[in-house]
């Protein structure tokens, strides 16, 4: 039989006990880091959503070491973290309990995003909240800068109120997520006042508060396993074979006396989802979400984007700002995550180096990818039935639109040519009327002068005469109006000429 070690000490360490599940699942900051007055007032944590890992390939910059100046292939985690908007400021004074709060200062404007993290049901709820708190607000603000004085005369530490904004990365989630960010830095409390209050109703991005090849902490939630027992949970060995009631479990819990159970002999219970801190991860490179090439480097120019072929699995694409962090963190996707400026600075080689990126992959991770772009998987396979029938469809629209393009130029060319055409008339018949109407306005004037003179030779018409001229004039005007002047005037010249002769 082959030697077998003699000890075998468990995993895990009784500094975390209990272990249970955490209260929250947002992690959150027990201490910041140290102040320092000599440099600018600075604010020292953010927060951002697990998207997944992939690799990069760099080159390794270690004067003295065997890899110095060699490619390496490195883990890499993605963090999404699209901007924060501060809406409040609160003092703190330190007590011999702690730090004490003095007061707490809001913004005027709050989102609904920022609202309904106050309320457990927002749909059901007044939506009420700060109604009051604004009214602070109108007119001169007396209230408001009650408070401020009051905060930079007895505080000795002033923290800011940040919020998430979920929505901008399109998981579902509308309640946005409130952290305390320690402002550091400022040679008083009124330059750390002012710095805050010019962040009011703003956005902060990471850029801001954190730099490529910086060490940063991260704190979150790890991922739940559930109910589970000694050896999967503590890591003890199992038992051997033949033992009786099973063999993954502990064989002896303790003495006769004391009669109890030590809280230092394992026991089975929850695993998983408990409040972890990750001190001194490097940032290898901040990208921005409005650049479609973040994930391009000078050695491979190849236009890409952080998203992998088919978005990080159970995530999807990243669209605003993302992290890079060497090596794993706690959490599952889509879990926020708290980033800490470090409580503890590193000053190894190992932090102080500058990281050059030469590669990153962004193939897909369902399985085993062989392309980095989409571009790049088509040249390879080719056209596929749906590109084909895209291109067929993409084919069509423009034969019809050309046809009807065509049409309508001939239609256009036809109104033209009849537009021509009409024109052409009109100037022959205006020719043709001009002739012709100085002649008609020559006689209208000869008819006029001779009606009067018809007028004068009725008053010598007989009696007779005039009562059948009556008649006639009557039964012309419901006729028309034209040829009743001409009866009037034709009658009683007939029967006037026999007068004349006889005269």
């Amino acid at each position: 039989m082959s030697h077998r070690k003699f000890e075998a000490p468990r995993h895990g360490s009784l500094g975390f006990l209990p272990r249970k599940r955490a209260r929250r699942v947002q992690g959150r900051i027990k201490s910041f880091p140290k102040d320092d007055a000599t440099r600018k007032p600075h604010l020292t944590a953010f927060m951002g959503f697990k998207a997944g890992m992939t690799h990069i390939v760099r080159d390794v910059d270690k004067p003295g070491s065997k890899l110095h100046k060699k490619e390496s292939l490195d883990a890499v985690t993605i963090i999404e973290t699209p901007p924060m908007v501060v809406v409040g400021l609160v003092g703190y004074t330190r007590t011999t309990q702690g730090l004490q709060t003095l007061g707490t200062v809001w913004a005027h404007h709050l989102s609904e995003q920022c609202l309904r993290k106050f309320y457990k049901n927002w749909y059901r709820s007044k939506r009420k909240a700060f109604s009051r708190y604004k009214k602070l607000w109108n007119g001169n603000h007396k209230g408001i800068d009650k408070r401020i004085k009051k905060i930079v005369k007895y505080s000795q530490v002033i923290r800011v109120i940040a919020h998430t904004q979920p929505r901008l990365i399109r998981k579902g989630q509308k309640k946005a997520h409130l952290l305390e960010i320690q402002v550091n830095g400022g040679a008083s409390i009124i330059e750390k006042v002012k710095f805050a209050q010019k962040l009011f109703e703003r956005e902060i991005r990471v850029d801001s508060v954190f730099k490529e090849n910086d060490m940063i902490d991260v704190i979150g939630v790890s991922k739940g396993k559930g109910f589970e027992g000694v050896t999967t949970r503590w890591g003890t060995t199992r038992l051997p074979r033949k033992t009786h009631k099973g063999l993954r479990k502990v064989a002896c819990i303790g003495a006769w006396h004391p009669s109890r159970v030590k809280f230092s002999v394992p026991r089975a219970g929850q695993n998983g989802f408990h409040h972890r801190t990750e001190r001194n991860k490097k940032i290898y490179r901040i990208g921005s979400g409005k650049d479609s090439k973040n994930a391009s480097t000078e050695s491979d120019l190849t236009a890409k984007s952080i998203t992998p072929l088919g978005g990080f699995p159970h995530y999807g694409n990243i669209v605003q700002d993302w992290i890079m962090i060497k090596g794993a963190c706690v959490g599952t996707r889509k879990r926020p995550l708290t980033l800490r400026l470090p409580i503890r600075p590193e000053t190894s080689r190992n932090a102080l180096e500058q990281i050059k990126i030469k590669f990153i992959d962004t193939s897909s991770k369902f399985g085993h990818g062989r392309f980095q772009t989409a571009e790049e998987k088509a040249r390879f396979f080719g056209p596929t039935k749906k590109t084909k029938a895209l291109q067929k469809k993409k084919t069509d629209r423009a034969t019809k639109a050309q046809i009807k393009a065509k049409q309508l130029a001939a239609k256009a060319a036809q109104a033209k040519v009849a537009k021509k055409s009409d024109k052409k008339q009109t100037t022959t018949t205006t020719k043709a009327t001009t002739t012709e109407t100085p002649v008609k306005k020559a006689s209208q004037p000869a008819k006029k002068a001779s009606e009067p003179v018809k007028k004068s030779t009725t008053p010598k018409t007989t009696p007779a005469a005039t009562t059948t001229s009556t008649s006639t004039t009557k039964k012309a005007n419901k006729q028309t109006n034209k040829p009743q002047t001409q009866k009037q005037t034709a009658q009683p010249l007939k029967k006037t000429a026999p007068q004349a002769r006889s005269a």
